[in-house]
């Protein structure tokens, strides 16, 4: 969390990446609901198997973050279940369209930032964006305090090595 933390400081930034994050994230459930199979007439889906596999590191990594993301991940996964349903052109549509426009919305906020995106040093972060994201909520809120201080340290360190080092900045 502090890695991914020091790249989105500017509130222009986070705006962006809540949207962003959250339009990229459900547009993938789309592609991977097209994987079905049917197990003894329970429909299990590549969403369903990676949205899942997710949600237990999430749980792993934090339980209140990890219940905030079961709900918020079954929302997505219902809200896509009827475009992954739909002929393959409609589906294909929605996927690109919320794709390539998360992608815009999310890299526009870097420009604020003026920092690269955390995903060019560590491809994992984009697994650590959601749940950092409804932790951004939960601070927001009041709550993880302890949790706030810890990422907001570590995330100004990092920023600051990377701001001096210039490896990280954008302009």
């Amino acid at each position: 969390m502090p890695f991914y933390a020091a790249d989105h400081r500017g509130p222009r930034n986070s705006a962006t990446h809540f949207i962003g994050v959250t339009t990229i994230a459900v547009s993938l459930l789309i592609p991977l609901s097209w994987l079905r199979i049917d197990a003894g007439g329970i429909t299990v889906t590549g969403a369903l198997v990676v949205t899942s596999v997710l949600l237990a590191y999430y749980l792993l990594l934090d339980i209140p973050l990890g219940l905030a993301m079961c709900a918020l991940f079954g929302l997505a996964l219902c809200a896509t279940d009827p475009i992954a349903k739909a002929p393959l052109a409609t589906g294909l549509a929605w996927f690109l369209v919320l794709f390539i426009g998360g992608w815009i919305v999310q890299l526009w906020g870097h420009v604020y930032e003026s920092m690269t995106p955390a995903l060019v040093d560590n491809l994992l972060q984009v697994f650590v964006a959601p749940i950092l994201l409804t932790a951004e909520v939960f601070f927001a809120l009041g709550y993880k305090p302890q949790l706030y201080q810890s990422v907001q340290k570590r995330a100004l360190k990092m920023r600051a090595v990377a701001l001096n080092s210039g490896a990280r900045s954008v302009a």
